[in-house]
């Protein structure tokens, strides 16, 4: 690319150009998904969930089917993105001839992650997982009260 100035070659400008030009093939390995954002992103695409916004919270609804509570992880990081986690693990009992015909059960890890409004208060987080359904209750901050009008003194001078 050949940098001008109002029709002028600038030698300075076209020398920093061409040593901040990056080569296709290097370019390309910058841009290219690492394996953990294809493997975060593949668990969120197949972890649906259900939210909703209750007058005094917010809940999140996922089907965990067969998971125990040690195999879910419900973190807030960086103050407002609530993250639900964890793997399922298949539980084989190795059978003496027995191989899978089908195997539609999914597997593996699964993530979600939310952006807490700013009035959800992250110090009043429940999690309960009931029937294989995971439900999570972030309590809303209350409304803040609205000030009240100031009266200034006015004095005489």
């Amino acid at each position: 690319m050949d940098i001008r100035i109002a029709g002028l070659e600038n030698p300075l400008i076209s020398a920093l150009h061409h040593m901040l030009e990056v080569p296709d093939e290097i370019e390309k390995g910058f841009n290219a998904p690492t394996r953990t954002y294809v493997r975060d992103a593949k668990a969120m695409a197949t972890t649906p969930a259900d939210v909703k916004e209750y007058p005094k919270s917010y809940v999140f609804i996922i089907d965990m089917p067969g998971l125990k509570s040690g195999d879910i992880t419900v973190q807030v990081e960086e103050d407002n993105v609530l993250v639900i986690s964890g793997e399922r693990k298949r539980v084989e009992e190795e059978k003496e001839g027995a191989k899978y015909v089908r195997m539609e059960r999914r597997v593996g890890k699964f993530m979600r992650k939310f952006v807490l409004p700013e009035n959800a208060n992250t110090d009043a987080i429940s999690a309960v997982c009931q029937d294989g359904v995971l439900t999570v209750s972030v309590d809303k901050l209350p409304p803040p009260e609205p000030k009240k009008p100031k009266t200034i003194e006015v004095k005489i001078a």
